[in-house]
């Protein structure tokens, strides 16, 4: 997946997500930065994220607000997959939002309309759907990193055996 968003690998950053398998976390994260990659949260803990079953029952102004009374100096992260949703991210001063399951083109009008406005641009991550086969036209979009859950949470294992000749 590094390889494929190109040689200048300081951005977009190809990153892991979260979701890994159970008691690996540790090597599957180690096994991401070996490839090139960058690990992004390592669990639900480390940054407040806002995704569309919270947003269903508040707005994303006030979301961002509760999370920051009720968890300051958190990062908070918004998930939005409409482009109101990250007008209003950005507006109420999200850190990082996450451009989930975007086709390129709702990708490049975000982060234009997100560096454009006012204020400090939040981090901007791209992620849903995201193959080997499609990283490569999100990488120019502008975003700052790819996440690609299927490098944790999908990686094939290498079946070893160990057999013993009795002579």
């Amino acid at each position: 997946m590094a390889d494929a968003v190109g040689p200048d690998r300081r951005a977009p950053l190809v990153w892991d997500t979260r979701k890994t398998t159970p008691g690996l976390r540790g090597l599957e994260k180690a096994a991401v930065r070996a490839g090139g990659g960058a690990n992004h949260r390592g669990n639900l803990s480390d940054w407040v994220m806002l995704k569309d079953n919270h947003l269903a029952l508040v707005d994303v102004a006030d979301a961002v607000r509760r999370a920051r009374q009720l968890w300051p100096g958190r990062t908070v992260h918004v998930e939005c997959d409409e482009l109101s949703q990250v007008a209003a991210a950005v507006e109420a001063g999200a850190d990082a939002i996450l451009l989930d399951n975007m086709a390129v083109d709702d990708v490049l009008e975000a982060v234009a309309m997100a560096r454009g406005m006012a204020g400090r641009p939040p981090l901007l991550e791209v992620s849903g759907g995201i193959t080997l086969e499609t990283i490569g036209r999100y990488a120019p979009t502008g975003v700052d990193c790819i996440s690609v859950g299927s490098i944790t949470n999908s990686a094939a294992v290498l079946d070893i055996g160990l057999d013993i000749d009795a002579q």
